[in-house]
């Protein structure tokens, strides 16, 4: 496409209007339709969408705030610190289905970070049309690259300022205008295009009509003084199908021409073919018959919002929530998508509790008048209360009419209007939504009827997480019932221990650790890795754990501790193998033995910095076969040195080589203080950014004489 037709007005405000400026100038010399810019202000764990080009507010918003964890683009781009291109509408389906879902249409997409020496500052978001090739060239990947340098000088100096903060609604720039025609070519322009067949009309991107011929006016059954400045589904009763904002929306995304039919009532069929760009969208509009294929239907009359908008605000809340695992996310997605797209200003979530109301959260609300609600005893006149107690929704025009529905009622942040919803699960309320807002609402029925629905995919999503919480808690508590609550102060010894889990969500994983002491002089150290995570694995993991405590305990050397514990095991029958990696600590003269029964290999850093691998005779995995003998290595362990044993979590990373991975986990360790055991710890387990396992690891140091 052509870059020269891409151009905006930047904002108001000196660092604003550099911020729009660097956007709407990396849109253009990449060539794309498009952008998004998100800041992520110091702290934060979520992107928010500070500006946007070529789009309509509606667009916006669903993105407006955009976790770091969530599966979008922009997110992995920044959280992985990486480009993130999506070439097309199959590729974006296959690896980002959320946002396939919300947005089914033809087009590329790159993300990238914004950073600015070392320290990220917010995520970049270029569109282009459904035609573009399949790969980014290299110069739209050097317009990028130059763009998000751009971009982060600005950010960083906003952030000097202390002004990089969220926004409650993100600035959309609008195609900058043209040169004005003169009269003479103006009126040739309109004498060329009454000449054309049918009528012709032009949408800006916010759908709007900006021009159109009489003809146009006369074919759809409008004047044109009403159809100037209005949307063709909300001010033609018979245009307002999904079906007809839909093809704006495919349309206007993909910039693609597209064509649908509509009937006109009562009997009149007309041809709309839409030729769409980066800056609004050409219509022509011909009488016309139904194909045989058509689409088309009879609409039935809808009052209040479009129904496309209305489809497309369910279908992003459903794919958000599916994504929610806890109480907490059900609460944030629903205030993130719920305050913008409805135009509400607060919010709150409560549930049934051991017969009280449940304050879950909230958004909006200040805190000391929401606790007046928490722990509110069950049945109550009080509106939340009484429709959870009911499952019927209760609307409210202005306070006058909640005050003579509660007398109680106090409003304390001056809000005009509300909506009380039942929260609806498995078919009954098991909560309450509160909206509140500060203009006048009348909630006719089609909005009621949309509140109740968004209302009843928040129940369901909530019945989930509050199940999920609870059999997470009990996982969580369990997991930590079967490891040491402490390990032991043995003299000459500095430890450090971590467990991670992985993110199994209620599964309880297999990994476990221990310290054991034998007497004065010795002691021994033990990890290992039962696979699966289920309860199952999490029992045989409590039954290795012990045998291996026991049978240390009685002064048995490594190889035999393994050997023993391996024929339990296989007489228990278990269906499940464990890895395993134990040590016996010689501290009088500073030397160690250690065996491994199919364990990730320890890494000794010695007191000097340099860190070696452990080259352990790998020995068969617990649980296969009854007799096995696992090997041991002798080595020295001196005052100064540090032992480290790990469960593969820590090294465990899609494509990447377990012999790479060891390797980078050796350097890393040899760059950390070895004189602060915790602060190390802290340093390995954060260098795995999203672990595909849990992750248990030992730290183990020989204090120098007299320390």
């Amino acid at each position: 496409m052509s870059q020269s037709r891409v151009g905006f007005r930047a904002a108001a405000g000196p660092r604003g209007q550099l911020m729009d400026t660097a956007l709407v100038d990396v849109v253009r010399e990449a060539g794309a339709s498009r952008g998004m810019l998100y800041v992520l202000p110091p702290g934060g764990d979520a992107l928010w969408l500070a500006v946007m080009t070529g789009a309509p507010p509606e667009i916006a918003v669903p993105w407006a705030r955009m976790r770091l964890a969530d599966p979008i683009p922009v997110a992995d781009a920044v959280r992985e610190r990486r480009l993130v291109w999506v070439g097309g509408m199959e590729e974006m389906a296959r690896r980002y289905p959320r946002l396939s879902l919300v947005l089914p249409y033809d087009f590329a997409l790159a993300a990238a970070r914004i950073a600015s020496g070392g320290t990220v500052l917010g995520g970049l978001v270029l569109m282009w049309p459904g035609s573009h090739p399949p790969l980014l060239s290299p110069g739209e990947r050097d317009a990028i690259e130059d763009g998000c340098h751009r971009l982060g000088r600005i950010l960083q100096e906003t952030a000097d300022h202390g002004d990089l903060l969220p926004v409650d609604r993100p600035r959309i720039l609008t195609p900058a205008l043209g040169r004005p025609p003169g009269p003479a070519e103006a009126s040739d322009t309109a004498a060329f295009i009454e000449r054309l067949p049918g009528g012709s009309c032009a949408l800006d991107l916010a759908g709007q009509i900006t021009f159109i011929t009489p003809k146009a006016a006369e074919l759809v059954g409008a004047e044109v003084a009403d159809l100037l400045g209005a949307r063709p589904w909300e001010a033609l009763p018979w245009m307002d199908v999904p079906e007809v904002e839909e093809r704006y929306r495919a349309a206007l995304m993909s910039e693609q021409p597209t064509s649908f039919t509509a009937l006109r009532p009562p009997d009149t069929w007309l041809s709309f073919e839409l030729y769409p760009d980066s800056s609004g969208i050409s219509v022509r509009i011909t009488p016309s018959t139904p194909a045989d294929d058509t689409s088309a239907t009879r609409p039935t009359p809808f009052a209040g919002p479009s129904r496309a908008s209305v489809l497309y605000l369910l279908m992003h809340l459903a794919a958000t929530l599916t994504e929610a695992v806890g109480v907490k996310d059900v609460v944030d997605q629903a205030a993130d998508q719920l305050l913008p797209a409805l135009g509400a200003q607060a919010i709150a979530l409560m549930a049934a509790e051991d017969g009280r109301l449940k304050m879950l959260g909230h958004r909006g609300y200040g805190t000391a008048f929401m606790d007046r609600f928490d722990t509110l005893a069950l049945p109550s006149v009080a509106p939340a209360a009484h429709v959870l107690d009911t499952g019927v929704p209760s609307f409210f025009t202005s306070f006058d009419d909640l005050k003579a529905a509660y007398s109680p009622a106090v409003n304390p942040d001056g809000w005009v209007a509300w909506a009380f919803l039942p929260l609806i699960a498995s078919g009954r309320p098991i909560g309450s939504l509160v909206l509140a807002y500060d203009q006048p609402r009348h909630f006719p029925p089609p909005e009621r009827a949309v509140l109740t629905s968004l209302a009843g995919l928040i129940g369901q999503a909530l019945d989930r997480a509050r199940l999920y919480d609870t059999q997470h808690n009990v996982a969580g508590r369990l997991q930590a019932a079967l490891l040491p609550r402490t390990l032991p102060r043995i003299p000459g010894l500095d430890v450090a221990a971590r467990f991670l889990p992985a993110g199994h969500g209620v599964e309880v994983g297999g990994d476990f650790y221990d310290l054991i002491r034998l007497d004065d002089t010795t002691a021994a150290a033990a990890i290992g890795d039962v696979e699966g995570h289920n309860v199952d694995a999490a029992a045989l993991m409590g039954r290795v754990r012990t045998a291996v405590h026991a049978y240390a305990t009685v002064g048995a050397s490594p190889g035999d501790v393994l050997s023993r514990t391996n024929r339990l095991l296989v007489d228990l029958d278990p269906g499940l193998f464990t890895s395993a990696l134990y040590v016996h600590l010689d501290l009088a003269h500073h030397a160690a033995c250690v065996a491994s029964a199919g364990h990730t290999r320890p890494l000794l850093r010695h007191a000097d910095g340099r860190t070696e691998i452990l080259h352990v005779p790998p020995g068969l995995l617990l649980g296969i076969e009854p007799d096995i003998d696992y090997p041991a290595l002798e080595f020295l362990l001196a005052p100064g040195c540090v032992l480290l044993l790990y469960t593969d979590g820590l090294i465990e990373e899609p494509g990447v080589d377990p012999d790479h991975a060891i390797t980078a986990l050796a350097g890393l360790l040899e760059s950390t203080d070895p004189s602060d055991l915790d602060a190390m710890a802290d340093t390995l387990v954060r260098h795995t950014s999203a672990p595909v396992d849990d992750i248990a690891l030992l730290l183990i140091s020989v204090r120098h004489t007299g320390t």
